[in-house]
């Protein structure tokens, strides 16, 4: 093969690759807490040191006392320190538990605090393709999946390392028999452990991705629970629902079917390897098998037999956390899939976490300008604007004007910083504050004053009064019960079109920017009522700079200059009208 070739990768090494980037990515969370994580694995692997200085201490007074009959108060300095080696292996679990216990918690929230700056970073109109409940998943229970990775994986991995490997040393000293036993049964544990833990990553991963789906499922039905009781379509989603849940059921219980079956089967190993020490030390006391040239005294049976589990406990117990790594992998995997790759700390507030995607201007030069921009709506497969310049005046007012499809929402969207450009320039006066009202401004439940204040929470009432009336709010608002207590559904549910976008409006003057872009801010409005809110924003953006997209010949009359699309020409208004 040539140098100049590519290197085409399996898929088993392409798993592999993403399995050790996921693993890197995990490491990397706790990269905040790297002092309790070494202390966690000093702590446990002390404690697990200290199990021999416990069998030796026990083997020693069995041998002293019960075989060589010596007094019990030549003990009693060995029982001592077998009850100080007793009391600091309790402290050290302690210590081990609380130290790894910071490690996770740091790592959950750094979790928490990526994803959510991804998110940020992918901007509104990314965010408005997903499905609230998955994406609500990766911040809450996919943090909750890799706790016990850092609380019980990774301080119990470093125990195998060193742990055993002082056990083994420690009875090859006394019966290298014992030894060879135990090194030789040891490697069944983990081989065993990997051939389970492939198959545990995968159903965890596949119970992660059934549980975000049914989250999904459940949140969109919330959503539009109005509209289902309206075309009563109750009892059908309930069933939906019903059958998700059943997913996530079975995907649950095979993942707890594979954690029971390998524990089953690593606890058989390890049982197995302890008979056979077991069997060979009482087969050498009853003079049935002699591999010494002396028998091994009860006490230094007694060592061996007691640290045999020992020897095995770390492995155990890794195989028992076994499943957290699997379920930590199978986590980050579906925080790749959702987020299209995993986050990084690095250069997320610098390359994606921004306001708007544009370069700053002289302060000489006008408030918003752009140059050759190419754009192409998100998900579409071909650009709907290209070449088009936007040069805006302080106190001007732009219309946008052409057919449905013609890419006046799409401008919006990328002057105010939602779309990035394909190509071109945009360029923002620097201090210039834009804001931009779409067609579908979001509304929560509460009230009307509730979602105004969205966008300032501090303001005054008389303030918030004042541009519900200049967005003509309060024409609405006063004929509802509350006025602007009046308490709306998810999304403005019981509102109209045009009462929910001037709503949106409303809530956007009340940032009070120095560029206001508007979608169709007066569809759906009656002309007295379109008449109204023309002059009231007229008012309003006295000195400011508007740009809206609209059909309306009474909006393009309102407007100082028209930009047809998508060919992107200048005109007057009167020449709009008749485009």
């Amino acid at each position: 093969m040539s140098a100049a070739e590519p290197t085409v990768l399996s898929p088993e090494a392409e798993t592999n690759r993403q399995r050790r980037a996921r693993t890197a990515w995990l490491a990397d969370l706790a990269r905040g807490a790297r002092g309790r994580q070494r202390l966690a694995a000093v702590c446990i692997s002390l404690s697990g040191a200290l199990l021999i200085g416990q069998a030796a201490a026990i083997a020693w007074l069995v041998q002293q006392v019960l075989v060589e009959q010596a007094p019990l108060s030549s003990g009693l300095p060995v029982l001592a320190a077998l009850a100080l080696i007793l009391l600091l292996r309790t402290a050290l679990g302690s210590a081990t538990q609380a130290a790894a216990g910071d490690v996770a918690d740091t790592a959950r929230l750094a979790l928490r605090e990526r994803v959510f700056a991804r998110l940020l970073g992918h901007g509104p109109l990314w965010l408005r393709q997903r499905r609230t409940g998955e994406l609500g998943e990766l911040l809450l229970h996919h943090g909750d999946a890799i706790e016990n990775y850092y609380s019980g994986f990774l301080p119990v991995r470093t125990e195998v390392v060193v742990v055993p490997v002082l056990i083994l040393a420690a009875v090859a000293w006394v019966d290298w028999v014992v030894a060879l036993i135990l090194l030789f049964t040891a490697p069944l544990v983990p081989f065993f452990m990997m051939l389970v833990g492939w198959g545990a990553e995968a159903a965890g991963r596949a119970q992660l991705g059934e549980l975000a789906r049914m989250s999904g499922h459940f949140a969109d039905r919330i959503k539009g629970l109005g509209l289902l009781r309206v075309y009563g379509r109750g009892e059908a989603e309930l069933a939906g629902i019903e059958a998700a849940a059943e997913g996530v059921r079975l995907r649950t219980m095979k993942v707890l079917r594979i954690a029971f079956l390998s524990s089953t089967v690593l606890e058989f190993f390890a049982s197995v390897s302890v008979a056979m020490v077991a069997l060979y030390l009482g087969l050498s006391y009853l003079g049935m098998m002699s591999l010494h040239a002396a028998v091994p005294t009860l006490g230094a049976g007694l060592f061996c037999l007691l640290l045999a589990p020992e020897f095995y406990a770390p492995l155990r117990r890794l195989a028992a956390h076994y499943h957290d790594r699997a379920n930590a992998l199978a986590a980050a995997a579906e925080v790749e899939r959702l987020l299209q790759s995993l986050p990084d700390e690095q250069g997320l507030i610098e390359n994606e976490v921004v306001p708007l995607a544009v370069e700053p201007a002289e302060a000489a030069l006008p408030p918003l300008q752009a140059q050759g921009l190419v754009l192409r709506p998100l998900g579409a497969s071909q650009d709907v604007l290209q070449g088009v310049d936007v040069l805006l005046e302080p106190g001007q007012r732009l219309a946008l004007v052409g057919a449905s499809g013609s890419g006046k929402s799409t401008l919006l969207e990328a002057l105010a910083g939602w779309l990035p450009p394909r190509a071109g320039r945009l360029m923002l006066r620097p201090g210039v504050q834009v804001a931009y009202a779409s067609q579908r401004p979001y509304l929560f439940h509460g009230s009307i004053a509730d979602n105004l204040r969205l966008a300032d929470p501090g303001a005054s009432d008389a303030r918030l009064r004042a541009v519900a009336e200049a967005a003509q709010v309060l024409t609405f608002a006063q004929g509802l019960p509350q006025g602007l207590d009046t308490i709306i559904g998810e999304r403005g549910f019981g509102l109209s079109g045009g009462e929910a976008r001037r709503i949106g409006l409303a809530r956007l003057l009340l940032r009070d920017p120095q560029v206001l872009l508007l979608d169709e801010p007066t569809a759906f409005l009656d002309a007295d009522t379109e008449a109204a809110l023309l002059r009231s924003l007229a008012a309003y953006a006295r000195g400011r700079s508007v740009v809206v997209a609209t059909h309306s010949p009474a909006v393009i009359a309102w407007a100082d200059r028209c930009l047809l699309l998508p060919e992107g020409r200048l005109v007057e208004p009167a020449q709009a009208v008749h485009a």
